[in-house]
């Protein structure tokens, strides 16, 4: 409820006194060649998320890209749809229930994923506060975004490289046996070629949303050069990191219109450049979101169920699994 609160106060804030008159017929004089691109870009992003997501789960299990990318959009799609983004967990169980790899090895892969991007974009926001003055709130949240981040990386690597300490820790708590797995899945991603290809194409996969930011304030006559769309994409980037309503409804549109008006875009213009940008990144993603799902041969409810049982399910399989006295 606080989620749909704030998307809703969002879009008010936004739209009121909004010239729609005024705005309507810029966004539909936007050269249709700056659209397609833009829509083609952000395709992109996903197809090369879905080739990092293959290269690092390499080293313990095999599957098609196009399938990771089937995953990873369906998860999208119920982003979209659902409050609480349960995507990460539907993409989660589908990859583990095609490649047959355990359910706690591939939800590992997920956090390494994160991982990757909360160093690119914490990286990238330090090098955009050299050129911009950011607001405060996102100045905040970024240093809380890194200090998670810290404790993440150190947490894992002292379960990689203190390994005897770490386990004997574990085997303490309730879920010794997954967290276990979990550690050996880590350790064989973290010593592959690949887990490295993978980071550096974490650069990619973020350089790449900016590609859509900027063709269309190209399209839209915003005169916004390159770097100031990645800054952009930044803010737009640590904005979304709280939980929020689905599609993330008014807070993308709020944070557009206040990160495009730091490089002195008027408030109507910003509003109107929101408005189109929302509707050419996110429209195509429900389209291909649903024909990924129709894909499938499931509905979005029972995924959605499924994802939210495997872990109780796996936890029991392993136990089940264990030697007798142990």
């Amino acid at each position: 409820m606080l989620g749909y609160g704030v998307s809703i106060a969002c879009l008010i804030l936004v739209y009121r006194h909004f010239d729609w008159a005024e705005q309507w017929p810029r966004i539909r004089a936007v050269p249709p060649s700056y659209i397609l691109a833009a829509v083609l870009t952000d395709i992109a992003v996903y197809c090369v998320q879905g080739w990092r997501w293959n290269l690092l789960l390499r080293p313990v299990g095999s599957l098609p890209v196009w399938r990771s990318m089937q995953a990873i959009y369906v998860g999208l799609f119920a982003n979209e749809l659902l409050p609480l983004r349960p995507g990460e967990v539907i993409r989660t169980f589908l990859q583990a229930r095609w490649s047959g790899v355990p359910f706690s090895v591939v939800i590992s892969s997920v956090v390494i994923e994160r991982l990757f991007d909360g160093v690119w974009l914490i990286l990238s926001f330090f090098v955009a506060s050299y050129f911009v003055e950011l607001p405060e709130v996102l100045v905040v949240g970024s240093r809380i975004l890194a200090g998670l981040l810290s404790i993440i990386a150190f947490l894992l690597c002292f379960a990689l490289y203190q390994r005897d300490r770490a386990e004997r820790w574990i085997r303490r708590t309730i879920w010794a046996q997954g967290f276990l797995h979990l550690l050996d899945a880590i350790a064989a991603m973290s010593r592959s070629d690949s887990f490295y290809r993978s980071f550096a194409l974490s650069a990619l996969y973020l350089a790449l949303q900016a590609a859509p930011i900027y063709f269309l304030s190209v399209g839209f006559n915003l005169g916004l050069s390159l770097g100031e769309c990645a800054i952009l994409l930044v803010i737009l980037r640590l904005g979304a990191v709280p939980p929020q309503a689905p599609g993330n409804v008014g807070t993308f549109h709020w944070l557009v219109v206040m990160g495009v008006m730091l490089f002195g875009v008027s408030r109507q213009s910003a509003i109107g450049y929101a408005t189109l940008l929302f509707l050419v990144i996110t429209v195509p993603l429900w389209v291909v979101g649903f024909i990924a799902l129709l894909a499938t041969k499931m509905k979005l409810s029972q995924l959605r169920l499924d994802a939210q049982n495997e872990p109780e399910t796996s936890h029991a399989t392993s136990n089940s699994s264990r030697p007798a006295g142990r």
